[in-house]
């Protein structure tokens, strides 16, 4: 069987599988099947759910390169856009159930949150950050922007930082969830960093060895 093959038969459908998965325990906990429950608030509980399961496919997303570099796994390169893709979907219906169950679609009362509360604002940014990545995510769109895809594509790193910097802010009172993100959100960038830093260097001794033969 080949990469690709395998891609579609088995790697593709176990992302769908994960993915759908923390929408149909929200679902089982709404309608109140299975024994699951949203809670005394599942107005807020279903906000919430959709809100963190974003920024755990973001960190997974942002977690696939170190992955496949670290454990020489180059096929899991080709997860990331789905992946990143279904961050897009839960973050898209955070927004949408906050604004329609939160705010009853009342367009005025969104745009003086977004004014007003900070963790809202960066929220909102996040997403509007999102929505070009998600636009240009066609084999199609690759090609069209050539060099500029990855240079776009690079916002996911903002994108990040703002998503758990919103969950920090909306936390009122136990932070160290938030805060235990914030260090995952740490290492994976700076383990980007660190290798960015080696490459430099390495390609700094390289031309200071290719300089004297020059002269």
């Amino acid at each position: 069987m080949t990469l690709t093959q395998r891609y579609r038969s088995i790697y593709k459908p176990l992302i769908w599988i994960a993915a759908l998965a923390p929408l149909l325990w929200m679902v089982a906990g709404i309608v109140g099947v299975l024994g699951f429950s949203m809670g005394a608030d599942p107005v807020k509980a279903v906000i919430h759910h959709t809100g963190k399961t974003a920024i755990n496919l973001l960190g997974i997303t942002l977690a696939v390169t170190p992955l496949a570099r670290l454990g020489r796994w180059p096929q899991l390169i080709r997860l990331r856009r789905l992946l990143g893709l279904w961050a897009f979907a839960y973050a898209l219906l955070h927004f949408t159930l906050y604004l329609g169950l939160d705010l009853r679609f009342d367009f005025a009362h969104l745009g003086a949150d977004i004014v007003k509360r900070p963790y809202i604002t960066i929220g909102f940014a996040a997403i509007l950050l999102l929505l070009p990545l998600a636009a240009t995510s066609t084999q199609r769109m690759m090609r069209r922007l050539g060099r500029r895809w990855q240079s776009l594509h690079r916002a996911i790193y903002a994108i990040g930082i703002l998503a758990v910097w919103h969950f920090y802010w909306q936390v009122k009172a136990d932070i160290r969830e938030p805060l235990w993100y914030a260090a995952g959100l740490a290492l994976l960038l700076g383990v980007r960093l660190w290798w960015r830093a080696a490459a430099r260097r390495a390609t700094s001794r390289s031309e200071s060895a290719i300089a004297p033969g020059k002269t």
